[in-house]
């Protein structure tokens, strides 16, 4: 029911989103590799985090994998004072989901957004019982050190086509403005 020019499309948006919205500096490396599997890239012991983006048509889990090691904890939560990794991570998935939000948004009216919650990566095999017509996994390194990797889960209730437009260059970060 998802059409290849719509699994492209739902591709480039998610990995244009964590390139910019993951790694703490825009000139930090940001390596994304497909994986085969959702449950391939995290011990069992892991976290992952889960979004939900929701609509008439579809609904599209995105789901962050993360180790709760030295490399990650220095990486995002060493210099944030007395937050702790996960709520760090929290906020930065949160973004990088809404950014896949607002580039969905053009292509889908009335999009619903969840807010982000933690479960044990032992959950990730059962994706599969949701029966997605498009799943998808990525391992994702920055700077060559830290190891996350994410995960594009969608069920469609209808069939869906789109042809996403990547080629618009960002004008916000994402970030909430005060007047």
């Amino acid at each position: 029911m998802i059409s290849s020019n719509a699994q492209t499309s739902i591709e480039g948006i998610l990995l244009k989103a964590v390139r910019s919205r993951l790694p703490r500096q825009p000139d930090h490396a940001c390596e994304i590799v497909p994986l085969a599997q959702a449950y391939d890239s995290t011990r069992p012991e892991a976290n992952v985090i889960i979004l939900t983006i929701s609509s008439i048509l579809f609904r599209l889990l995105l789901v962050f994998h993360f180790d709760d090691d030295t490399s990650t904890r220095d990486y995002f939560a060493k210099e944030t004072g007395d937050v702790s990794l996960q709520d760090m991570l929290l906020e930065i998935c949160n973004l990088c989901c809404g950014a896949v939000n607002q580039d969905l948004l053009p292509y889908f009216q009335d999009l619903g957004m969840s807010t982000p919650y933690v479960l044990s990566a032992r959950c990730l095999p059962y994706l599969e019982g949701l029966k997605p017509d498009y799943l998808s996994s990525y391992a994702i390194t920055i700077n060559g050190s830290v190891q996350l990797a994410a995960t594009v889960c969608v069920c469609a209730h209808a069939p869906i086509d789109f042809v996403a437009d990547m080629t618009a260059v960002e004008e916000t970060s994402g970030e909430l403005e005060l007047f």
